[in-house]
């Protein structure tokens, strides 16, 4: 009876005694700011192009937006004045509208009188400007896109060859646990490099696509206006 006592004593200690596994959680602020000096500064690098990229994206969608605001009864109203001679009216209407649309028909009203083709090529190099107004600082954000990848893919490498130096200066008697945790955290910068390359790519797709439609606008507008010029009188 004794020894049954005792036995069941002994397991008792020995379950008390097993250790408690605990799980290891880690943020991904603390992930981030684990990765030495090294990889915070790449950290730090992927943080600016990131501002940079979420800047330009929104003044570039809200100047686009503003851009692809023209009134449904635009071409309507500058058609009825030059019909009636009132080239100076269907300029004030230009001016008040103040849009690419507006800028581009007011182009082609300043050389009402010369050949059709010399109005043709006004509107056209009048157009390039406005494109080139538009796509303003987009191409920095294809830039930011391609490059912040790149960037990350640097960070991990270096830590990666931090972390394989760390392994031939101890002889190949470097710890696991902390050249696997040396690893993983190499491999953040990569990790924060697709995100702001993939932020910064889906921005600049979606502002090429917007700023499509304003150019389709502006065509539409400069062979309705070379049409209307073109009509028998």
């Amino acid at each position: 009876m004794l020894n049954f006592f005792q036995e069941d004593g002994l397991a008792e200690t020995a379950q008390s005694a097993e250790p408690v596994v605990e799980e290891k959680t880690l943020s991904l602020f603390d992930l981030f700011m684990s990765g030495g000096v090294g990889g915070q500064i790449i950290i730090a690098i992927l943080f600016i192009l990131l501002f940079a990229a979420v800047y330009i994206y929104f003044e570039r969608l809200f100047a686009i937006k503003a851009a692809s605001e023209t009134d449904s009864n635009f071409m309507n109203q500058i058609k009825d004045s030059v019909v009636h001679g009132n080239i100076e009216s269907a300029r004030i209407r230009c001016a008040q509208a103040n849009s690419p649309v507006a800028r581009l028909t007011a182009k082609g009203l300043d050389r009402i009188g010369s050949p059709l083709e010399d109005i043709n090529t006004a509107i056209e190099n009048a157009g390039r400007l406005e494109v080139y107004k538009l796509e303003k600082n987009v191409s920095i954000l294809a830039t930011i896109a391609g490059a912040a990848p790149m960037i990350g893919f640097l960070g991990t490498v270096i830590g990666m060859v931090i972390a394989f130096h760390e392994l031939a200066t101890s002889s190949g008697q470097a710890e696991m646990g902390a050249l696997a945790e040396g690893i993983y955290t190499a491999m953040t910068t990569t990790v924060a490099g697709l995100i702001v390359g993939i932020i910064a790519y889906i921005g600049y797709n979606h502002l090429v696509v917007k700023t499509d439609k304003v150019v389709h606008q502006m065509e539409a507008t400069a062979v309705d206006f070379l049409d209307l010029l073109n009509e028998p009188a």
